[in-house]
């Protein structure tokens, strides 16, 4: 091992402290970072100085330095434990290693039991190289104009995946996806957030609600208090690590354009953007588009779907394209008494009718979102039969009713 062993101290007894310098100081290979006798004090510098080492003396408050060490394995997993008392009891060696200690010292200190307990530390230390980390993809499904069904487009399209899904509720203030999922979530983005430097897989998976095993939920706050407090950066760290611990990451943020939608808009593999088929709806999505153009976002990273798609809306669906300047990857059907039941049931679609003609559009824009394909203009159009004809005498007047109506807002 070419680079050094740091290793970092806490011991309550000043003796005790100093066997255990005098000891290390022996071993070339050890640079003693930092070291002392307060565990909330020296808990900063263990974080800031990350050593590959801790040695933690149990002494008389020894159920306090248990706790500490368990703290310190679930923050810094790859850091090596090791705990050292002068009463090697069977209990206290149990309870030590079940809190995350990976070796034990006697003390007084053997040089040669602490040689060998460097040497495993050091082979240890060598073996903890940081695979590189995942990357799942993450999905922003998203409307400026409310209304437009983006919660529901959303639990559906993660309750579709087959894989590892984590939903995420990102309207802080008043999200409600628990409702469509049917679960009362126990912890909430806030606690991911309050605990983001310490995230884990482990720790992840406390905080989200699963619902099936498949996909889970993170939940927004349930206080408006707690939402108050999240700030973009919060919501950074958290979508990062959530995208390594998931095959996709679904977000369902605000209808506006805040500094938290941006975070996790900036930081989205595509954007889902959902529009109906009314004027307001198609002008917001054209605003939207405007404003990811500044923003930089390749086009690429935006599909636009159609939700409450129905025959009887008066307005060409290619005059409509052509204003946008971008095809519509997908037509999710208007069936309202089926969709508030699934709702109401606490069921996505997809899983409680996945036969339905909304579950079948919404399967097919899953598929098509992971497959990362998208269709050309030209055939994005729904299938219709008496739709063809009615469009072609009506297109004149759609067209000039559809930019007369546009220019108003």
């Amino acid at each position: 091992m070419t680079q050094p062993l740091t290793v970092v101290v806490l011991s309550t007894g000043l003796d005790n402290f100093k066997e255990i310098r005098t000891a290390l100081s022996a071993d070339s290979r050890v640079q003693l970072l930092a070291g002392g006798n307060d565990a909330e004090q020296l808990h900063g510098e263990i974080i800031r100085l990350k050593p590959m080492a801790a040695i933690i003396s149990l002494g008389a408050e020894s159920e306090q330095a248990i706790k500490f060490i368990k703290r310190l394995n679930s923050e810094l997993p790859r850091m090596a434990i090791i705990s050292a008392a002068n009463n090697l009891s069977p209990d206290l060696l149990l309870q030590s290693l079940r809190a995350g200690a990976r070796e034990f010292l006697q003390l007084p200190i053997s040089a040669q039991e602490l040689r060998t307990v460097l040497d495993r530390v050091a082979e240890f230390c060598a073996g903890q190289v940081e695979a590189p980390k995942k990357k799942g993809r993450m999905i922003a499904v998203f409307s400026s104009k409310g209304g437009c069904g983006t919660s529901f487009i959303a639990t559906n399209l993660a309750a579709a995946s087959a894989a590892r899904t984590v939903l995420v509720d990102l309207n802080l203030q008043a999200g409600d996806l628990p409702l469509f999922l049917g679960v009362n979530p126990k912890y909430s983005f806030a606690d991911m957030a309050e605990n983001r430097a310490r995230l884990d897989d482990a720790l992840i998976t406390s905080f989200v609600t699963p619902y099936s095993s498949n996909l889970s939920l993170l939940a927004a706050p349930k206080e408006a208090d707690s939402a108050d407090e999240i700030e973009p950066e919060h919501v950074f760290d958290v979508l990062q690590k959530l995208r390594e611990s998931y095959d996709y990451v679904v977000l369902d943020p605000q209808h506006t354009f805040d500094s938290i939608t941006l975070a996790a808009l900036d930081q989205s593999d595509e954007i889902i953007l959902v529009l109906t088929l009314d004027i307001p709806a198609i002008r917001s999505t054209q605003r939207a588009l405007e404003i990811f153009d500044r923003l930089g976002y390749p086009r690429q990273k935006v599909r636009i779907v159609v939700n409450r798609w129905s025959k009887q809306i008066d307005l060409d669906l290619r005059q409509v394209e052509k204003f946008l300047g971008e095809p519509v990857i997908g037509y999710v059907p208007s069936d309202y008494q089926t969709a508030v039941t699934s709702i109401n049931l606490g069921q996505p679609l997809v899983q409680s009718d996945p036969s339905c003609k909304i579950a079948l559009e919404i399967k097919r824009i899953a598929g098509t979102v992971a497959s990362g394909s998208v269709r050309v203009q030209e055939d994005v159009q729904p299938r219709r039969t008496m739709w063809d004809s009615l469009f072609k005498r009506q297109a004149a007047q759609s067209q000039f009713k559809l930019q007369a109506s546009l220019e108003k807002f």
